[in-house]
Order: C-alpha cells, then structure tokens, then sequence
C-alpha cells in the first residue's frame, strides 16, 4: 500500500500562469504615482511615501480583483465530475442556499465555504478530506472581502511588526491550548514538524515517520557526537533534545514560549533518564543567553521569526554557533508558481492555525537570507510530499479522537483541524507549500569542509 495517495483530481487552478509577477509588480509600483500626480505633488520624494502606504492594499486589492474573474487552464485529461453541490454537502443556511445550491450553477467561495462549514451553515457528507479532494468540482478561488479585510487590518500589521507581545500572545493561544487538543492528532511522540517516509512503499506508521525523521536529523543532518552542545530553537514539546541525548549523547538545552511544553519535555526527559543532559529555557529566542553551541537546530519554528526579523535571527543564531559548528534549518516554504488556491490557503492558516508565521517563502528567498548572513548551504531537501504522509495521519488520529476534542474544545476548533488537516495533506502532496531540510555551516576558509564528505553509493557503470 502506498505511503501517499495519488490525487483523484489533480486539477491546476488559476494564477501565476495566467497573471504572473511581473505584471502584478508593475500595478503595484504604477499605482501609488496616481494620488502625488493627482494632488500635484512633486514625484520625489512623494512617490515613495504613497508606495509605503498603498503598495500591499494595491497588491491585496489587484489580488482579489483578478482571482474573480481569471480561469484555469483548459485540462481536458482531468475533467470535472460536475456533480451537484448536494452530492458533497448540505446546505443548511437558506440565504447560502439560495445563492449556492443545486441549480443555481454558482461555485461556493472556497472561503465561504470553509467560515460557513466551522460555523456549522454547512455540513460535510461523508469523509472532508474526500470531499476536498474534489474541491475543484464545488469551490471557486476567488478572495472575499473577508480576506480582504483580514489581510489588510490583520495580516499586515502582524507582518511589519512582530512584537515580543504579539509573538508570546500568538504562542500562547495556539501551542498553550492543551496537550490532550495536540495529543490528539500528534500521537505519542508530540512532534509538530514533518517526518520522513524511509520505505515510498509501505504504509509506515505516524511514529515510524517521526523516529526517522529523529533519527536523520541527530545522525545525519547535524552529526552530533557525545558531548556536542546542541541547541533546538522551537523545541515544542523536547523529543528532539530527548532523542539526541538518550542515542547521541549531546546536553541539549530547548527554547520555547509556551509552558505546557516546558513541563511535557521535562517530564519526558525524566522518564528517558536523560533529565541531567536536557534543558528547557522557557523564553523568547531573542533571549537565549549568549554562550556557543557546537549544532544548533531550528525545526519550523524560523517561519515565525517573520520576514522583517529574519536577518537579525539569522544573526543571532551565527554569533552562537562554534566556527566548526552545524545548523540545521527546517522551514516550511511555499511555491514561486502560485495559484489562487495556493493564497487563499495561506491566509486560512494565518487566520486560524499559525498566526504571525509570515517567513514560509520559496527556497530562493530562504537560500538568500542564510547566505547574506554568512552561512554556506551544505545540502537542501525538499520533502513536501514526506509532509502530506505526516499530515495525512494527523489527520486520521483527529478523526479518530474528534467526538472527544469537539466536547473538549467546541465543535467549530474539530471542524477547523478537519480542514487544516485535510487540505494540508493535499495542498503539500500537490506542492503548494512544502519544507526544506537545510543544513548550513559558516562560510569561512578555515571551516573544514573535509570533514562533511560523503562517499557516493552508487553502482556505476565504466564507459572504456
């Protein structure tokens, strides 16, 4: 049985093909010029003064625009099922209805759908993950003005500012919800972050994809060796720093915000006899003490350091690691390629799953940041398809434990991780976002790279 499932409907919406970047940056740079020419102004330095203030409300705007009325390719080879919106859902809510039901031939707003599903308007017959896969036959991405709004009062600001209140706020809310909420999708290792599949064609096991994943970071990726001083920067709840110091022999010290990981991790260390060599900060990472580390992690936690801080991270992260040390970067990323299903998607995981996780950017953007700040790429991994396995079982261990978290925690918070979880699986099968595994080092000459070689394994063949 195959790790991943093969879409049933790999259908190609809108975007990037049909209005690339260069002409969306050119109405964005154009526009701000009208209001100075307007009110007479002079060009310099006004120009640039109307571009701080209309640029991302001209973008949102084009955005939102040209999403309504742009069509997919023609796909003759995927053709649409065309199956009455009734077959995937009942519409409970008449003015939805009206507007949207049998008959009317209008598509649902994927954004309409998803606020109508969690506010219980909608309701889902059958499995939501099928039902999504078939999404293209019933939703149309197009922005709503909700979107619109959420973009411009809260995703922008959030952007630009990052404050330590809005980080610890944001962190709290999200990750101090309760252990039973994560447990209930994470399994037991609590690892939030994507694993890999070793065997493409065995069903592995959630646990099996973490232990791998573990055990490929700690043996391979960082090296780590007994006595290393290894730090995890977004530790969540410690099973990497459990991991490198029961099998590796590293003092691995964590940082995270939110509490109820602080005390899992410790708990967990305690029971794995390694409570002397593992170490919790509970703090903001622009507090970790100044001291070196010998590798130095940070597993998907980077995406929400935020574009603005990105550099100074980086930086940060440079002064504490040894000259012959090795970072170990994992962040989720999106494509350059985009399509409107891909933004709506994104601004659905802002609004309601990580909030402030604004740095999930395509890999040049990344590759850029890490070199500017004086790290030499060792090797890059793309392993978005490992992440919708990872999603995947997630999302089937929610199934299986939704009765008890909707009781816990409301039905609208079971229904939102129903669409993370489910849209997830796909929106990384298809290559939508995805995840690097970096592995980084400075770029220095006195740096030994020698000491990195791999032997290829191969059976080559000899040309005479």
């Amino acid at each position: 049985m195959s790790t991943v499932h093969r879409a049933p409907l790999p259908y190609h919406g809108a975007g990037f093909a049909q209005f690339p970047f260069v002409t969306l940056w050119a109405i964005v740079a154009v526009a701000p010029i009208v209001p100075v020419l307007a009110l007479g102004y002079p060009v310099y330095p006004y120009y640039f003064v109307s571009l701080l203030i209309f640029a991302l409300p001209v973008f949102s705007l084009t955005v939102f625009n040209f999403s309504a009325t742009l069509r997919p390719p023609t796909q003759p080879d995927i053709p649409l099922p065309n199956k009455p919106v009734s077959e995937y859902m009942e519409i409970k809510d008449a003015a939805l209805k009206a507007q949207y039901g049998d008959g009317t031939g209008n598509k649902i707003p994927m954004e309409v759908f998803f606020e109508a599903y969690v506010a219980g308007k909608i309701d889902i017959k059958g499995d939501v993950l099928e039902v999504l896969e078939q999404r293209h036959d019933f939703a149309s991405f197009r922005f709503t003005w909700g979107q619109f709004k959420f973009f411009i009062t809260q995703w922008i600001p959030e952007t630009l500012w990052h404050s330590r209140a809005q980080d610890e706020d944001q962190v709290k809310e999200h990750y101090d919800r309760g252990n039973d909420f994560y447990g209930a999708f994470l399994g037991p290792r609590m690892v939030y972050t994507s694993g890999l599949v070793s065997d493409p064609n065995r069903r592995e096991s959630l646990e099996e994809l973490q232990d791998n994943k573990l055990e490929k970071v700690c043996r391979e990726f960082l090296d780590i060796q007994p006595g290393d001083k290894h730090l995890d920067i977004g530790c969540g709840w410690g099973s990497l720093l459990v991991h490198a110091a029961k099998f590796y022999g590293s003092t691995s010290t964590g940082v995270t915000l939110a509490k109820n990981q602080v005390e899992f991790g410790t708990r967990r260390a305690d029971e794995n006899g390694v409570k002397d060599r593992v170490n919790f900060l509970h703090m903001d990472y622009r507090d970790i003490p100044a001291q070196k580390f010998n590798k130095i992690s940070c597993l998907e936690m980077a995406e929400h350091v935020g574009v603005r801080l990105f550099p100074t991270f980086l930086k940060q992260v440079w002064d504490m690691l040894e000259d012959d040390g090795i970072f170990y970067l994992q962040i989720a990323g999106l494509r350059r390629p985009w399509t409107f299903e891909d933004l709506i998607w994104g601004l659905f995981m802002a609004r309601y799953v990580f909030p402030g996780a604004d740095a999930s950017l395509p890999l040049a953007w990344v590759i850029g940041q890490v070199e500017n700040a004086g790290f030499e790429v060792r090797e890059v991994e793309t392993v978005g398809v490992h992440y919708s396995a990872t999603i995947e079982r997630w999302y089937y261990n929610w199934q299986a434990n939704r009765a008890q978290m909707a009781g816990s925690y409301g039905e609208s918070w079971a229904r939102i991780w129903e669409i993370f979880l489910g849209w997830s699986t796909i929106i990384s099968r298809q290559g939508s976002a995805t995840c690097y595994q970096i592995v980084l080092h400075k770029n220095t000459n006195k740096f030994d790279r020698s000491g990195l070689m791999r032997g290829v394994k191969t059976a080559a063949q000899r040309i005479d």
